[in-house]
């Protein structure tokens, strides 16, 4: 709310000081508190809530601190060759005053400032390793597809869950996230808790995150996967031990499939189900395909579409009916063929799956 709050004012700012033709170094100012409405929010690097974040954003206050130094510098220095009296100079003076713009400013410069970079950036990355600790940590495994993500706990007791579109961790302990794609090349980011690792088809990466405290985070592709790039979030959830433990539990197979089958007014739903979505979809009980997002939970979650749609009362089935308009080209086929009634039971009894 903060950053929709911010951004309100500054764009009301603007509108009133154009109206008011109020001088440039205002304009200017308000220009940049427009800016700054993107520093703020669940996607905000500047906003970190674990060690990890906090290295992340050290190193860019000091990389931008000593950028905004040389600038300064360079833009001194060529004000003042303008403004210099002209002298006459030998050619010795000449390379004399070259060879220490070279060694000063193309040697000693370059390396100081990798040599730093480094002495900062390599302990930040190394706290991001999978590194052998006292207790193994938790393993959570994400695979990207186009455009969504699949979430698996194999770790979990009772046997492993699978989930999409969401991503629920414990707090306040390191968890080592295996992440791999399905299809073309993604990447797994989570900007308040750290920085990004890719994800390479055939190939498992991993990095350590942690949660300083419960906490929603935004996460998003980051690397340019498709005409839905954009549309291509993951829903992040720090909890503490207990209520993960139990979020976990709530969604072992055999609860699942007990959910699935609960409500006998939607038989019918379950039939069409099983006739036209279970060849990509999976549903506890009903089927075990994994061309598209496992469904078995699809009511408790927060959104659909990666992102594109709020969960609420009947979004299953507006999504059902436009999720070619909401997201073109994913590869959910028109349910054209389908009518009102038969669309508004299946959304219907998808969104009582709810553990």
């Amino acid at each position: 709310m903060r950053e929709r709050y911010l951004y309100h004012v500054a764009s009301l700012c603007i509108q009133r000081a154009v109206a008011r033709r109020v001088n440039r170094l205002t304009y200017v100012s308000l220009v940049a508190l427009f800016g700054l409405t993107g520093c703020a929010g669940d996607k905000s690097i500047l906003d970190p809530a674990g060690q990890a974040a906090r290295d992340v954003v050290l190193i860019w206050w000091i990389m931008l601190t000593f950028a905004t130094v040389v600038f300064i510098g360079v833009i001194a220095l060529w004000l003042y060759a303008f403004k210099r009296k002209h002298h006459e100079r030998t050619p010795q003076q000449e390379r004399k005053i070259a060879r220490r713009w070279i060694v000063g400013g193309g040697i000693l410069l370059p390396v100081f400032s990798v040599s730093a970079l480094l002495i900062f950036g390599v302990p930040t990355g190394k706290r991001m390793l999978p590194l052998p600790l006292s207790e193994p940590p938790d393993v959570i495994e994400v695979i990207g597809h186009q455009w969504w993500w699949e979430v698996r706990y194999p770790g979990a007791e009772g046997g492993e869950v699978v989930t999409s579109n969401q991503l629920i961790m414990p707090a306040g302990e390191p968890v080592d996230f295996h992440v791999t794609s399905a299809d073309v090349i993604h990447a797994f980011w989570v900007p308040r808790l750290g920085g990004k690792i890719d994800m390479l088809p055939g190939r498992v990466n991993v990095i350590r995150l942690e949660a300083d405290e419960p906490g929603i985070f935004g996460a998003q592709c980051a690397e340019f996967c498709g005409a839905q790039h954009a549309h291509m979030n993951l829903y992040v959830e720090a909890v503490e031990r207990e209520e993960y433990e139990a979020w976990l539990a709530d969604r072992q197979e055999e609860r699942l499939a007990e959910l699935a089958i609960a409500n006998e007014n939607f038989a019918q739903a379950r039939e069409t189900f099983a006739s036209t979505c279970a060849a990509c979809h999976s549903v506890a009980g009903l089927s075990s395909s994994s061309i598209g997002p496992d469904l078995s939970d699809v009511g408790a979650r927060h959104n659909l579409g990666a992102g594109v749609l709020p969960m609420e009362e009947g979004a299953i089935h507006y999504w059902l009916e436009n999720h070619q308009t909401l997201k073109p080209s994913n590869k959910m086929p028109p349910h054209d063929y389908m009518d009102t009634a038969t669309l508004e039971s299946l959304g219907a009894w998808l969104e009582t799956l709810t553990p």
